[in-house]
């Protein structure tokens, strides 16, 4: 064996060498290239950086390769929605509203997203205690959660549909603001959502005294007073089913007022200044009228006393959430938080109607929202990724799933618009009573219906990145994290399908007559137009399947329906959809991309319900096999 002297010997000469193979004179100027193998298609890197082959490889210590693929650009939201602008151009004329939108598209694009970025990797945290010991309850939100909160009173996300500066079309103004903006605010369209939903219930209950200041906060544009408001209702025994889970008890004061005592188990953006709950109130005795009959409507504001401690609450601990991890969300202990009664005794279910319809409403424009994100995202990558020699947009499968992306994005948002221009009606007192029955059927129906597509097009929408899609620090999972809380909030698809139902049975059929009439008057309205012919025979074939459907379901048990109700719901929203797609698409300045949308839109199942029936999935022999199938159970005869 050789002595290690004569080891290190041979490495340092060949240690010189290779120094001296490696320093090449080239014009006045030295560059240094690292030898590692003598492969022809390597390459060196100039002192200008360019790359040239030599026969050595770039990938070697801290060469890491010349290419580094482009991300994604978000540009200008309001400019790259053809749908968007076309819509308003035909429905809110204003060249105000649609500089405003323009102006705020490029604030979005510039500036805003990256706090919602930073709003996503700075997720709120509870403090308990000080350095002393003392309980302060103390929710640290980031920075920008509070530039957010600044920049939605000063854009008026909240007022615009309050000051009413144009009429019946300030929601879908409003609406389409914070449609763009819902994927860029890092949550914060959500209690902008429960603000506008508190400000509703407060209008509709005529803005009592003791809510006057706040309704004018809630409400203004002036971030120095802008409040938001919270939404404590769901208690440990559940969220839709108020009824039976609200323990929360309201004790009168000598002063009129009363103190709270509960456990909210789930109270979205608990940093909001006010909020809404329901609690039962308790007689002198103590006791209380349990069910639905029982609930009142209270309003109180989240301070703190003199020493700096929460006024009647204490936070129990923030929610470990999938997503929506921007926004803080917690289980609360109420121990006597000072409030007032907003509602008549016992109607404070009646009296969350409009805040639910709001809400809703909200929901859905954030689930379009998330889709066209997505697709806008989807459309910009295709343009600098290039796999198997070609752009993304020149492969024709990729396109196709990306037109299909498409379609269902455009059925979604004409949907919520159209509900958002029902609701302006509704407000400012142009609504007929057809848009009355309207606006309650629609309001779920778009809510369920969009939540599920926004979870479905987004997931879709990010295969289209490939790996990149899957990687946390690209931004792109959020936005499937945050949509999965969209078919959840504000009932479940079930809820609300159900929900349906009800609407139907306590307006006597009423709410359907008004689906059939409209829906009929827009593809009359289009039946002139060659090109839409093979879209509106589908869409008028479903509309009278549907009618059979409901009409034979009439001699059915209740339990008929409620197996039928999902399906129903989809059935409403796609024929609906159509329509709209088709209504749109014969508008005289409508192009050719509308007319396409609308034919692909109906190529599908529109009446899903018609064709479960077929297969008999609402007989009374269908229960017990699906529990039978869900459990493992063995069936038998």
């Amino acid at each position: 064996m050789q002595p290690k002297s004569l080891y290190f010997s041979q490495f340092l000469m060949m240690s010189v060498r290779r120094l001296f193979l490696n320093c090449q004179v080239t014009g006045n100027r030295y560059r240094v290239v690292r030898e590692v193998t003598t492969r022809p298609d390597s390459v060196v890197q100039h002192a200008d950086n360019e790359w040239e082959a030599v026969g050595h490889p770039v990938f070697s210590r801290a060469g890491i390769g010349a290419f580094f693929q482009d991300r994604p650009v978000l540009k200008n939201p309001f400019l790259e929605d053809a749908l968007l602008k076309s819509y308003l151009r035909r429905h809110v004329p204003h060249q105000a509203v649609l500089s405003d939108l323009c102006q705020f598209g490029e604030k979005l694009s510039t500036e805003v997203d990256g706090w919602g970025r930073e709003c996503e990797v700075t997720p709120p945290t509870l403090v308990h205690f000080d350095p002393w010991g003392r309980r302060v309850d103390h929710i640290v939100t980031s920075p920008a959660w509070g530039r957010m909160k600044d920049l939605s009173a000063k854009e008026g996300m909240v007022a615009i549909g309050y000051e009413r500066t144009y009429g019946e079309w300030s929601r879908v103004y409003q609406m389409s603001k914070l449609y763009m903006y819902s994927p860029s605010s890092g949550l914060f369209t959500c209690p902008l959502a429960m603000t506008d939903g508190a400000a509703k219930v407060m209008q509709s209950l005529g803005v009592p005294w003791t809510v006057e200041e706040a309704f004018g906060r809630l409400t203004s544009r002036d971030p120095d007073r802008f409040w938001t408001s919270g939404q404590w209702m769901t208690e440990r025994r559940g969220g839709s089913d108020v009824g039976s889970g609200t323990e929360t008890v309201a004790v009168r004061q000598g002063d009129g007022s009363y103190k709270l005592h509960g456990f909210k188990w789930f109270t979205s953006a608990t940093d909001a200044d006010v909020t809404l709950t329901l609690a039962r109130v308790q007689d002198r005795k103590g006791s209380t009228t349990q069910g639905s009959r029982g609930l009142s409507l209270f309003y109180a504001e989240v301070s703190r006393d003199q020493d700096g401690l929460l006024r009647g609450i204490e936070v129990q601990r923030l929610k470990d959430k999938l997503g929506t991890r921007q926004m803080p969300t917690a289980e609360l202990l109420l121990d006597g938080l000072p409030a007032h009664k907003l509602s008549e005794y016992g109607r404070g279910v009646a009296s969350i109607a409009n805040m639910l319809t709001v809400t809703r409403i909200h929901n859905s424009v954030a689930a379009v929202g998330a889709m066209r994100r997505v697709v806008q995202l989807s459309r910009d990558y295709a343009t600098r990724r290039t796999a198997f020699g070609k752009l993304l947009k020149e492969h024709p499968l990729h396109m196709q799933t990306l037109a299909r992306l498409e379609v269902e994005t455009r059925g979604a948002f004409l949907l919520v618009m159209d509900v958002c221009r029902l609701i302006g009606r509704e407000e400012t007192g142009h609504a007929s009573q057809l848009e009355a029955h309207l606006l309650r059927l629609l309001t779920p129906v778009a809510k369920l219906y969009t939540g599920k597509q926004a979870v479905a097009v987004v997931s879709e929408g990010l295969e289209s990145f490939g790996g990149q899609g899957y990687i946390e620090d690209t931004g792109l999972p959020g936005l499937l994290r945050d949509a999965q809380v969209l078919s959840i909030w504000e009932g479940t698809t079930n809820v609300l399908s159900l929900d349906v139902l009800r609407c139907v049975a306590r307006s006597s059929g009423q709410v359907l007559q008004a689906y059939f009439t409209y829906t009929k008057t827009l593809l009359e309205a289009a039946s002139g137009v060659p090109a839409l012919a093979p879209a509106v025979a589908a869409v008028d074939s479903a509309l009278s399947g549907l009618g059979v459907f409901v009409q034979a379901a009439t001699s059915r048990p209740p339990s008929y329906l409620q197996l039928a109700a999902r399906d129903l719901a989809y059935s409403l929203a796609r024929i609906y959809m159509g329509a709209l797609l088709i209504d749109h698409a014969s508008w005289e300045e409508a192009c050719s991309t509308d007319v396409y949308a609308a034919l692909r839109w109906c190529e599908q199942d529109l009446c899903p319900v018609v064709s479960q029936e077929k297969r008999g999935c609402y007989e009374p022999r269908t229960p017990p096999l699906d529990a039978a199938l869900v459990y493992g159970e063995p069936i038998c005869d």
